[in-house]
């Protein structure tokens, strides 16, 4: 994956919401881009933080002791061990930054959680 990318670009042509794609990987990370709306489910990820990074939209970060509201452009990392759940009150598209060990919904599974070789599918190209 060293060719140019543009996550709003490839996150805008997505057509299934809470289906993340990695777009690009360095070192022991990989650069993801999903299109959400609705609520995922409340999980952690007990070793790894998690980077959402706003394209389009804005999205609500539930956790247990506090929630934060993302407008595009902003940026924000759940601690590793932090049970969270991100909430997309209408579409919106976001870029994250997850080691390459990251389960998508932690240990909780539901019909929206996706495995790595799904999220690894090969996109169009752009």
């Amino acid at each position: 994956m060293t060719e140019v990318v543009s996550p709003a670009q490839i996150a805008a042509s997505l057509t299934e919401y809470w289906s993340p794609k990695v777009v690009a990987e360095l070192d022991d990370s990989y650069v993801k881009v999903a299109k959400v709306l609705g609520t995922l489910v409340w999980h952690h990820h007990e070793f790894e933080d998690e980077l959402f990074y706003i394209l389009k939209g804005s999205l609500t970060i539930e956790m247990e002791d506090r929630t934060v509201v993302l407008q595009q452009g902003d940026s924000f990392v759940v601690p590793k061990g932090v049970r969270h759940n991100p909430i997309a009150a209408e579409e919106c598209h976001i870029m994250l930054i997850e080691r390459k060990s990251t389960l998508h919904t932690g240990d909780e599974k539901t019909e929206k959680t996706r495995s790595l070789a799904e999220q690894l599918t090969p996109l169009a190209s752009f």
